[in-house]
């Protein structure tokens, strides 16, 4: 990862998005390993990548019927 700088910015990050994205998570334990270009890319494509690496892992909740009002 480089220096403490990077690597503290990098854990920063992914500890945010973890933490939006913790209600949506299905119990269990996670372990995330930040790769070089966590650090630079632009904060929507870093959201974009990780919802996206979270569902091919197939650890987010379903979304649950309750929630969902039907149309009239």
């Amino acid at each position: 990862m480089g220096n403490a700088v990077r690597r503290n910015r990098a854990k920063r990050r992914l500890r945010a998005l973890f933490i939006e994205t913790l209600p949506r998570l299905k119990t269990g334990t996670y372990i995330f390993v930040a790769k070089a270009p966590v650090v630079d890319v632009e904060s929507p494509d870093l959201r974009e990548g990780w919802n996206r690496a979270l569902q091919r892992a197939r650890v987010l909740k379903k979304p649950s019927m309750d929630s969902k009002t039907p149309a009239s």
